[in-house]
């Protein structure tokens, strides 16, 4: 008898408008993308990049601790010795539809070489632009080593 009533008398339709005139007069927290950035956390991890030293020696030793960390399995080094006896990346790739951007990559690395920035506004456009190869990698850390550089130091006043 209840539901006939509450049938006949649109109860469900009257309780819907209750909450949209309700919500009607509260200004929006919607904002507008591109102008406008939403705020984000110290600790966001975006795009990847391999520093390099003051002196332009990139930081990577090969020591491969970053592909061994990797859950996702989405790290590739090869590496071979270079004239002066030290260990050097020859290939370092990072399959970006891979990785789950969990940081144990960024944690493994003893010299502090591979980073993930604050980045997250990338694409990729043709087949085989998700590949991070060891030269887009050096290309990203050399424009974004300020910002890394700051964040770092931000980061080690945290702990």
């Amino acid at each position: 008898m209840l539901r006939l009533i509450k049938s006949l008398t649109l109860y469900e339709l009257l309780k819907g408008m209750k909450l949209t005139f309700k919500k009607l007069f509260i200004k929006p927290v919607t904002i507008n993308y591109p102008e406008e950035k939403a705020p984000q956390s110290p600790r966001f991890r975006g795009l990847h990049a391999l520093r390099r030293y003051p002196n332009g020696e990139e930081r990577c030793i090969a020591c491969k601790l970053c592909e061994a960390a990797c859950p996702a399995m989405a790290i590739t080094i090869d590496s071979d010795v270079s004239e002066d006896g030290t260990r050097r990346t020859t290939r370092y790739d990072i399959d970006l539809f891979k990785c789950i951007y969990c940081g144990f990559c960024e944690e493994a690395c003893p010299v502090d070489a591979i980073v993930e920035t604050r980045i997250h506004e990338y694409h990729m456009e043709m087949q085989g632009e998700n590949i991070m190869t060891k030269e887009k990698l050096l290309s990203v850390g050399d424009r974004y080593e300020e910002m890394i550089a700051n964040d770092k130091a931000s980061d080690a006043s945290y702990r």
